[in-house]
């Protein structure tokens, strides 16, 4: 389970959605309610935004740069923000749950953003468990006295995270334009995936150790596999009843026969070095050297429309082997 956090008219109406309008009371303050019914009320619309890497890269992709930001690596090392002037954020640790409160306290937030992940299939979020991003409750809590969060939940398809997403940043002042545009893009790439997935390939989505094997990852349980699932993307199942994750060793690699594998950009191991397993070259999908990234893309219209067109590539340019 290490990675499992490593998925327009009617979203410019925001306060038609109960569960994650902004509303403006006659006083001029603010409120929202967020995914896991948390209402949080300010004296005015919250303009430094802090929170977790994979938030704030899709509230910048709105136009919306934040001031501080702690996630799975620092934000100077996080690709997604690569090309990005971040001398204005501050970076509050190098790694998974090592945030510097004192540094998220000098930055002056006015809101945290984060997402709230699942423990099962169903969609359960555990109460007693921090969210993501935070080493545990009593940090969470320390945070919280700083500034007060908002979860998105990552759960279902990512079309409906991506919308509350959307929301989110129109409700903190993002341009409605600069949303639309990003919507035409969106609905564009999907179209082109839709069309590609029609050519039946079975594609297998992996994490991949040296000492371990392949965790290949359950389509239904990943918001984004969900979505490109609905659009015809055919995944391969590997079975069992874990969440999210089930582990296939070296040796029986091939019993997942697919023709493309998706793999993961953060995992231990390169696509060169997943193809130089001898059981797994001798697999089709190794044989045809069809092994491309997957991508953890933020949960925006922006970067998951880039995904989306370069999943519809590899499916574009890879053939049936299996």
């Amino acid at each position: 389970m290490r990675l499992l956090g490593l998925l327009l008219a009617g979203l410019l109406a925001v306060t038609a959605c109960s569960t994650a309008a902004p509303e403006t009371t006659g006083s001029g303050s603010w409120s929202y309610t967020d995914d896991l019914g948390h209402t949080v009320t300010l004296d005015e619309r919250p303009t430094r935004i802090a929170g977790l890497t994979d938030v704030v890269a899709s509230l910048w992709n709105y136009g919306i740069q934040p001031v501080a930001a702690f996630g799975y690596t620092g934000i100077s090392q996080d690709e997604r923000f690569a090309g990005r002037d971040l001398s204005g954020v501050a970076e509050l640790g190098p790694m998974y749950g090592q945030i510097d409160l004192e540094a998220l306290a000098a930055a002056e937030p006015d809101l945290i953003v984060t997402h709230a992940y699942p423990v099962d299939a169903a969609g359960t979020i555990d109460p007693q468990a921090p969210l993501y991003g935070f080493a545990d409750l009593a940090q969470q809590e320390a945070a919280a006295r700083i500034a007060p969060i908002v979860a998105i939940t990552m759960d279902g398809s990512a079309v409906q995270v991506i919308d509350r997403t959307a929301q989110l940043a129109l409700a903190i002042g993002a341009d409605p334009a600069v949303v639309t545009g990003a919507r035409a893009d969106y609905d564009a790439a999907a179209d082109r995936l839709r069309a590609a997935a029609m050519s039946g390939l079975q594609v297998l989505v992996v994490a991949a150790y040296p000492a371990e094997g392949f965790y290949v990852a359950k389509a239904p349980d990943d918001p984004t596999l969900t979505a490109f699932a609905d659009l015809g993307v055919r995944f391969v199942d590997p079975g069992g009843s874990a969440y999210y994750w089930e582990i296939v060793s070296w040796e029986n690699v091939g019993s997942l026969p697919a023709d493309v594998v998706l793999e993961s950009r953060i995992d231990d191991m390169t696509a060169e070095q997943i193809l130089a397993q001898p059981t797994f070259a001798r697999t089709p999908a190794g044989q045809a050297r069809q092994v491309y990234s997957w991508v953890f893309a933020t949960m925006d219209y922006s970067a998951q429309a880039a995904y989306m067109n370069e999943v519809a590539g590899h499916l574009e340019s890879a053939r049936k082997v299996v």
